[in-house]
């Protein structure tokens, strides 16, 4: 029996097939592999993708419309990034550790700076945040360097009072998340990207914690259906004000609710069955 899972979104793809022909090593490399993109997803007996988006898309293909496509977003462990978990007195030594002032009001970002995240945008936006509502301040959860990140905002027109730059390892990282009021991410846009699940956005909904971003991927769906964020329709300050004017909702909404839509999303749990019950029904 030939199985195959090929997996379409932002990694890699798994399948089998078979040699290379002499005549198919003479195409251009970019119709090369957009030929065999089709043979392995015609020949695939399950396809997973990382968002409803992609599997909309593929399946508005004349071509695909029969495949067989699962959607399973990027997953976060629920038993780990859950608020429930974390106790106030540790919110309080972080925050004493780093030296955020009592009165501050956090707002984070969780991961890499740079690359396909829109630093210089998310910059932007603070910098006006901390102008209308200067009780913010931000906290850069990230392995990169911190004197390069505090450089890049420095360069923005951020003081470097206003900005917090840490690595916390994973153990630990749903107290340092905790600290946060909101989180903010914007991932730059591109025709890949309607695959992109960010494993950040189950995360922060497991810590409670509303977010602030861009619609990629399946993103904007899941934060307006849920409200559970606010989406951010354009990288200019007119857009970012309507955002900042909507703040204090965003501090007053249910962790209890965005913890319960996250679960229902992104549940690490719910995933690894869905992976179990597509490769049963392939080898069976």
């Amino acid at each position: 029996m030939h199985a195959t899972v090929l997996r379409a979104g932002a990694d890699s793809r798994l399948c089998t097939h078979p040699p290379v022909s002499h005549d198919q090593r003479l195409l251009p490399p970019n119709r090369y592999y957009k030929k065999k993109e089709k043979e392995f997803l015609l020949r695939a007996d399950g396809i997973i993708t990382l968002t409803e988006a992609s599997k909309k898309f593929l399946l508005s293909k004349p071509e695909y419309k029969n495949l067989n496509i699962e959607v399973i977003p990027c997953c976060a462990d629920f038993d780990h990034f859950d608020f429930h978990r974390v106790r106030p007195e540790e919110i309080y030594d972080l925050r004493r550790g780093l030296q955020i002032p009592d009165s501050a009001r956090i707002i984070s970002y969780l991961g890499s700076v740079g690359g396909w995240y829109m630093t210089n945008e998310m910059f932007s936006f603070f910098k006006l945040l901390m102008t209308q509502v200067p009780e913010y301040s931000m906290l850069i959860l990230t392995k990169d360097d911190v004197e390069k990140v505090k450089t890049e905002a420095s360069r923005m027109g951020i003081p470097g009072s206003k900005i917090f730059v840490t690595y916390s390892i994973r153990e630990r990282l749903p107290q340092f998340m905790a600290m946060s009021s909101c989180s903010i991410f914007f991932i730059r846009s591109s025709f890949s990207k309607i695959a992109s699940s960010p494993t950040k956005h189950g995360e922060l909904m497991g810590m409670g914690i509303p977010v602030i971003c861009n619609d990629i991927g399946d993103t904007g769906d899941i934060v307006n259906s849920t409200q559970t964020g606010v989406i951010v329709d354009h990288f200019s300050d007119d857009s970012f004000r309507e955002v900042i004017n909507k703040i204090g909702i965003l501090e007053n909404m249910d962790k209890e609710h965005i913890y319960n839509c996250g679960k229902k999303v992104f549940d690490l749990k719910s995933g690894v069955q869905k992976y179990l019950r597509e490769y049963n029904r392939i080898l069976n």
